[in-house]
């Protein structure tokens, strides 16, 4: 294992908040950028400006419950984003369980999410390489709801790629904040809670 909870211990962050997306504007409001959109709601919500340029990534300070937290946006695209969550670890010293992870999930409806405390990655990419680099599956992460395909035969690439429909911008705008509240709950070593409120 890369990385052992007991070999380490928090210095000056202790936790790091990952939002997974691909950078540039073409990118922007797409399916595949959920976790994004919601690390950057997180950050509205805590007055953080996520706008410095560190670990591969743009990234911010925040307290959240007396917790100081390192908001995190890696611009490595998606199938890379181990590289930037590795070197933050490594930097501060964190444990896989001081990780949170916001990704998309295309086995959720739109609007649903679902909180896990470790586990494979699903299918996702971002989540892939960070459990590939890290050498563990340990993260909390919050899966939130882009939508299945809508049939069988549609490219999956093309898929995650597309930007949400109006209908779905609602619908995910009421969810933002159940993803705020479950990041608190987790930050506050209350995750089963999370889980029985929003899965």
């Amino acid at each position: 294992m890369f990385f052992k909870s007991k070999q380490f211990s928090n210095s000056n962050i202790d936790y790091l908040i990952v939002g997974l997306g691909n950078p540039g504007r073409q990118y922007e409001n797409t399916r595949h950028n959920a976790g994004f959109i919601a690390l950057d709601y997180l950050a509205d919500e805590l007055n953080a400006k996520v706008n410095r340029i560190k670990f591969k990534s743009t990234i911010g300070e925040a307290t959240l419950s007396g917790h100081r937290c390192l908001l995190m946006k890696p611009s490595t695209f998606m199938n890379l984003s181990g590289q930037a969550v590795t070197e933050a670890m490594r930097f501060y010293k964190l444990p896989p369980e001081k990780v949170i992870i916001l990704c998309d999930d295309i086995n959720l409806d739109v609007g649903n999410i679902r909180i896990r405390r470790k586990g494979s990655d699903g299918g996702q990419n971002g989540v892939k390489n960070i459990i590939y680099l890290s050498g563990s599956d340990a993260f909390p992460r919050v899966k939130i709801g882009i939508g299945k395909k809508p049939h069988p035969d549609y490219d999956l690439k093309d898929w995650v790629l597309s930007r949400f429909t109006d209908k779905d911008k609602i619908v995910l705008k009421d969810t933002l904040p159940k993803i705020v509240d479950a990041v608190r709950l987790i930050v506050n070593e209350d995750i089963d809670k999370a889980m029985n409120l929003y899965n």
